[in-house]
């Protein structure tokens, strides 16, 4: 599978398929659970679902890191504020033919764990370059340096 030849390639999705079954009879994995590598790329968009379906989860984890770390108040680290920070972006989305797969714009780098977010990094990704905007995680989580991680990452 390193590097992976054709045969990985042909039968990766299948392959990937029966995995994602076995989780879900064996371990009652829920359908819609992480990747192997607990990481999910999420375009900043309330017309993407599995923004939409983040949203909540991840404005209380904002809260809770900005509370916790930078000693705002509730009032200063609510939804509305949450979503005029790190989720009204100017970039338009856009894919481009010899772009990445992902296309271009503002996303959420989602770090799960036991089907948690515990941490999200904002960032945005254009042509020549990845850009980080902003990282908050769960405090509990910081013996864990999310931040050094999502960087090298």
């Amino acid at each position: 599978s390193s590097p992976p030849s054709s045969q990985f390639k042909a039968t990766f999705q299948e392959s990937y398929q029966v995995y994602k079954r076995y989780q879900m009879v064996i371990h009652k994995d829920p359908p819609d659970k992480p990747t192997i590598n607990q990481v999910r790329l999420v375009p900043v968009s309330f017309e993407d679902p599995q923004f939409k379906s983040s949203f909540n989860q991840s404005a209380t984890l904002f809260a809770k890191y900005q509370m916790s770390v930078h000693k705002d108040t509730p009032s200063d680290c609510g939804e509305n504020e949450f979503t005029r920070f790190l989720c009204d972006s100017p970039l338009e989305a856009e894919h481009a033919p010899n772009g990445p797969e992902c296309g271009y714009g503002s996303f959420h780098q989602q770090y799960w764990l036991d089907g948690k977010i515990i941490a999200v990094g904002v960032i945005d990704i254009l042509p020549y370059c990845v850009s980080s905007v902003y990282l908050y995680y769960d405090p509990d989580f910081s013996f864990l340096s999310l931040g050094v991680y999502s960087a090298l990452r």
